[in-house]
């Protein structure tokens, strides 16, 4: 890879200038020697960029890549092993910082299930869904569940607010949401229905690797703005 080599505090100067803002940083990457991979966005275009050499990185890096792609329907650059932009024109910073970790932190190979967006909830034993349908020009998704629970309709109702708080997305006057780009994202949908379902155990998860990131930017020679 070409580009900033060190994690030097103008390694790191460099790297934002070229790559621009850091949507996440993950700082184990578990599958391959614990390296930290940060995803950066700048005009449109995410990069995913480590200071590590080590032998095989770059290959590491692709990998990375395709799973943004395979996992939440991002576009390959061509020419470059390391970017990806959005079809839509706008990459979603909330959804893309789970597509992130889920890319460096599942198995290489992991894969979302195809077919219908389905997931068990915890809280009542149902089973949750997403519908969808087109609204004025802009596509809307509705939560949807299969089987019986006490106060049901409020439980449909939180996890319509997951949705809002973790995909950055606008409630619509008849329940549903939609992206702020109005288009469709399916695969982005389907990473998030597990997260939506579960406010508070996100929460806790998103404190404990904003710690860790904090951990690991300090060795690189700098604090991320508060």
């Amino acid at each position: 890879m070409d580009g900033a080599t060190t994690g030097s505090v103008s390694g790191v100067i460099e790297t934002l200038e070229r790559y621009g803002r850091c949507l996440e940083l993950v700082p184990l990457d578990p599958n391959f020697n614990d390296i930290s991979v940060g995803l950066y966005e700048k005009d449109g275009v995410a990069t995913v960029w480590t200071f590590s050499r080590i032998e095989g990185v770059k290959a590491r890096i692709r990998k990375i890549r395709d799973q943004l792609v395979a996992l939440g329907g991002f576009e390959a650059v061509a020419d470059a092993h390391n970017q990806v932009r959005a079809f839509c024109g706008i990459i979603h910073p909330r959804p893309t910082k789970f597509l992130m970790m889920q890319a460096v932190e599942k198995d290489p190979n992991f894969s979302l299930p195809k077919g219908e967006v389905a997931v068990k909830d915890l809280r009542t034993g149902m089973m949750l869904g997403v519908d969808s349908k087109e609204v004025d020009g802009r596509v809307a998704y509705y939560v949807k569940a299969d089987g019986e629970a006490p106060n049901k309709a409020a439980r449909l109702r939180a996890v319509t607010s997951g949705f809002v708080r973790y995909g950055e997305m606008d409630k619509t006057e008849d329940g549903g949401v939609s992206f702020i780009c109005g288009h469709r994202h399916d695969e982005l949908v389907r990473l998030l229905l597990p997260y939506a379902r579960n406010v508070t155990r996100v929460e806790d998860m998103l404190e404990a690797d904003s710690l860790r990131g904090q951990m690991t930017t300090g060795t690189l020679g700098f604090s991320p703005p508060t």
